[in-house]
Parts: C-alpha cells; sequence; structure tokens
C-alpha cells in the first residue's frame, strides 16, 4: 500500500502516519495531522435562530461525552499544546458563526474551525411578538483530535 491509499478494510495497520482520514461529507485533515479520534455531535438553538449558539452547542455536546485519558503519552513531547484540533460544523447561516467563539470551546491544542452550510432549519411553532415565525436551528459537528 503506498502513502496515498486509505486504510485497507479489516487491516489493524490500515493507519499510519501518512495516512489521512476523512468523514463523509468532507471533514479533510490538514496536510500531515495524524487523527487520533473523529467524534460527532449536535448542537440545537430551539427559539433563537443563532448558528453561533447551535455551533457552540455542538462542539460542547462533542467534547463533553470524550475523554482522553492517555492523550499525552502519544503527543509529541507529551504536550497538549503539540495537539491539534480540526472542527467542521454544519449548521444553516453558516458565515453567521462566529469562529473565534466556537475555538474558545476547546480547552487544549491548535484549533481550527470551518463552518459549512448543513445543518437543519425548520419552525418550531412559535410566533413572535412582531409576526415571525419562530424557527429550530440544529449544527452537526465532526471533530478530528490528533497531532
Amino acid at each position: 500500500m503506498d502513502a496515498g491509499d486509505g486504510p485497507r478494510e479489516g487491516r489493524r495497520d490500515g493507519i499510519g502516519r501518512n495516512r489521512h482520514v476523512a468523514a463523509a461529507g468532507g471533514i479533510a485533515m490538514s496536510d500531515g495531522m495524524f487523527p487520533l479520534i473523529v467524534e460527532t455531535g449536535i448542537g440545537v438553538d430551539l427559539t433563537g435562530d443563532d448558528a453561533t449558539k447551535a455551533a457552540v452547542r455542538a462542539v460542547e455536546d462533542t467534547i463533553r461525552r470524550v475523554l482522553f485519558p492517555r492523550m499525552r503519552d502519544v503527543l509529541p513531547d507529551g504536550d497538549r499544546a503539540n495537539m491539534r484540533v480540526e472542527a467542521t460544523i454544519a449548521v444553516p447561516g453558516a458565515d453567521r458563526v462566529d469562529v473565534d467563539e466556537v475555538r474558545g470551546r476547546f480547552p487544549y491544542g491548535t484549533v481550527t474551525v470551518r463552518t459549512v452550510e448543513g445543518g437543519h432549519r425548520q419552525p418550531n411553532g412559535l410566533i413572535g411578538d412582531d409576526g415571525t415565525e419562530g424557527v429550530i436551528l440544529v449544527a452537526v459537528a465532526v471533530i478530528a483530535v490528533g497531532w
């Protein structure tokens, strides 16, 4: 298998230092990143039509459920500063997401946040004082952690 091939199905040696992992639909690892974990999360804003709030909740949903007890053992120099985090968040109104606020939710590492149009938006059944229909906004996060 040459360095550009993906992992071989059924083989434990399918991922190596020069391999790239991509989730369906498009989280692309940066060139040379060795992903240890790829995890997903969902965030919802039930009433505010706030893309940033939904994106932050998707990230928090993801990192809240994951524990990396031996991460320092596999990071270069055992330093969490060497950890790389790449987050792709699909959300309606992706251009409205405050990526700095989302990035600030990660406790360690060099964090890259990319937003793409996606997720889900639908009426929530509420009518505002101004007569506009309320919406539910759903964001989906795919987060890769590695070095």
